[in-house]
This record gives structure tokens, C-alpha cells and sequence, in this order.
């Protein structure tokens, strides 16, 4: 049976204040002893993300929460998709932080991804609404 981390939490838009506060909040609690079981994924823009989590990585995330995996070319085959084209899917949501490694096996040891996408950020960055 694998362990979960509970949730993943994926922020697009968030300015760097933002980042920086979740970072000594956590490092804050972990200096009092606290057990700090969080785990962020922070995407400048929503092109970024969605160049990352594309409909068929969606597909293997899905697949991949719900199933062991013990290697990416097991995977292909449950996926009936071409060996490269999973490898590189694998590692772009691996490079992410969507997905691990460990060994030849893949996982992704969160029950949930919670989402916040700030208009805010972006328009910081000169990106139009």
C-alpha cells in the first residue's frame, strides 16, 4: 500500500511575495518542531501549466494516481500509447512535480490537486486580462 501526501497544491499567477510567505510559514513551523506536510507547485502563467499538463498527461496523472506503476514501458502498454512519447511525458510531469520517480516506477502520492489562479500576479507581469 503507498502512502499519500494528502493534497497537492498548484498556484498559477501568485507573486512572489506569496511564494516567499508559504516558505517561512513553513520553515516557522518547522523550527517550533511542527510536521509541515504541505506541497506546492507554483506555475508563472497559465500557458505554462497547460503546456506542462496537456490532455494526455492529464490522462496519465489519472492513470498513474490510480495504479501502480512499475515501469514507464508498462505503462505505454496500459496506455496503449507509443514508449517515447510516454517517457517524455513522464519526465516533463516528473520535472514539474506532478509525478516521481523512484527507481523504474512512477507515482503521484497526493489524494487531490487544489488550485488558485491569481489575475493578480499576472497583471504584475504585464500580462492583459
Amino acid at each position: 500500500m503507498k502512502s499519500r501526501k494528502d493534497k497537492l497544491e498548484l498556484h498559477v499567477g501568485d507573486r512572489l511575495e506569496e511564494t516567499g510567505r508559504r516558505f517561512i510559514d513553513a520553515w516557522h513551523a518547522l523550527e517550533k518542531g511542527k510536521r509541515v506536510r504541505e506541497r506546492h507547485l507554483s506555475f508563472e502563467s497559465l500557458e505554462g501549466l497547460l503546456s506542462v499538463l496537456t490532455p494526455k498527461r492529464w490522462e496519465l496523472l489519472k492513470y498513474v494516481h490510480r495504479n501502480p506503476v512499475r515501469s514507464i514501458r508498462a505503462l505505454s502498454a496500459e496506455l496503449k500509447r507509443d514508449y517515447r512519447r510516454v517517457h517524455d511525458d513522464v519526465e516533463a510531469l516528473a520535472l514539474a512535480g506532478l509525478v516521481e520517480r523512484d527507481g523504474r516506477a512512477v507515482r503521484a502520492d497526493y489524494d487531490a490537486i487544489e488550485s488558485s489562479f491569481r489575475f493578480e500576479g499576472l497583471a504584475a507581469r504585464g500580462v492583459s486580462r
